[in-house]
């Protein structure tokens, strides 16, 4: 037995130098390998990334030959009153600047023109975009307490001067100036872009924008991008060949019945008796005047 311990304690040199001279070419072969894998993933990006480019450009065009639609100032204009009478019970969108309330619903503070909330993350985003011009503004000490309650409907570290806080600089034209290109950079432009490529007029523009709003940028299944996907799967956009008319349909039912699932008991007022009444009328360029519902209250623009 030592023996053949001692044969086996002699082969290993030669076993080992095989090993060792046998490492650096499959070595040289793996990082060869790996090289080439490297540059292939790197080409592909590279092409993926030029071919969004293109198609980015091509959108651009498209939209660039199509009517303004909803981004038309007037009907601009419009859009804020009515999602304000959702968010705020007013039609005077600028006077919200300095809303702020915890209403209840699991987001935290809801607050400003669009309902910044400190537990979706967009009145973080906020906060932060406008520090970065203006760091010694008024909410930039909250950052840290905003950055902990980010998901949550926790007011810790915010309360009790937060709310002060965001009133007082809301009398700072540099953060309303903020909250309305926040409000266009996150939520009426994206919204606005995604409708025209779908080949929706005005009111369609509205809804995607509201429906943005209400549900957030999301992919999930409540959010934005998932209610869209969903609609899609039942009905064809207008892009697609579709009927504008029944398209929305299907989309105000998918987002009525996420509405309903998430928050059992919901108000949908700013589906059922504001957008889809102006669908049922026809009225696919949201042409004035307009009368609409929303929580029981009326509102009229002429």
């Amino acid at each position: 037995m030592k023996r053949a311990g001692v044969l086996l304690l002699g082969a290993l040199p030669v076993i080992a130098a095989g090993v060792y001279f046998a490492v650096p070419d499959d070595s040289a072969d793996t990082a060869a390998a790996s090289s080439s894998s490297s540059a292939t993933a790197r080409s592909d990006r590279d092409d993926a990334k030029d071919r969004a480019e293109r198609e980015r450009e091509a959108d651009d065009a498209l939209i660039a030959d199509l009517p303004p639609g909803l981004a038309a100032p007037a009907k601009k204009e419009l859009a804020q009153q009515l999602v304000s009478s959702a968010e705020n019970s007013t039609t005077k969108w600028r006077t919200a600047y300095g809303s702020i309330e915890d209403v209840g619903d699991g987001d935290g503070y809801t607050a400003g023109i669009i309902g910044f909330c400190t537990g979706t993350h967009d009145l973080l985003m906020l906060v932060e975009r406008y520090t970065e011009d203006h760091p010694d503004n008024g909410l930039a000490e909250y950052l840290p307490a905003l950055r902990e309650v980010d998901g949550s409907d926790s007011h810790e570290g915010l309360d009790p001067g937060f709310t002060a806080a965001w009133k007082a600089e809301a009398e700072v034209p540099a953060f309303r100036a903020a909250q309305e290109a926040e409000r266009d950079r996150v939520y009426f432009e994206p919204a606005v872009r995604l409708a025209k490529l779908d080949g929706l007029g005005t009111l369609g523009q509205f809804v995607y924008y509201d429906a943005m709003v209400f549900h957030g940028p999301d992919t999930d299944a409540e959010g934005f991008y998932g209610l869209r996907e969903r609609a899609m799967a039942e009905a064809r956009t207008p892009g697609q060949g579709g009927s504008e008319k029944a398209y929305l349909e299907t989309f105000l039912d998918v987002r009525k019945q996420a509405m309903e699932a998430k928050r059992p008991g919901i108000d949908t007022s700013r589906v059922d008796t504001a957008q889809r009444r102006f669908l049922t009328a026809g009225n696919l360029k949201l042409a004035t005047p307009l009368v609409w519902e929303m929580y029981g209250d009326t509102y009229r623009v002429p």
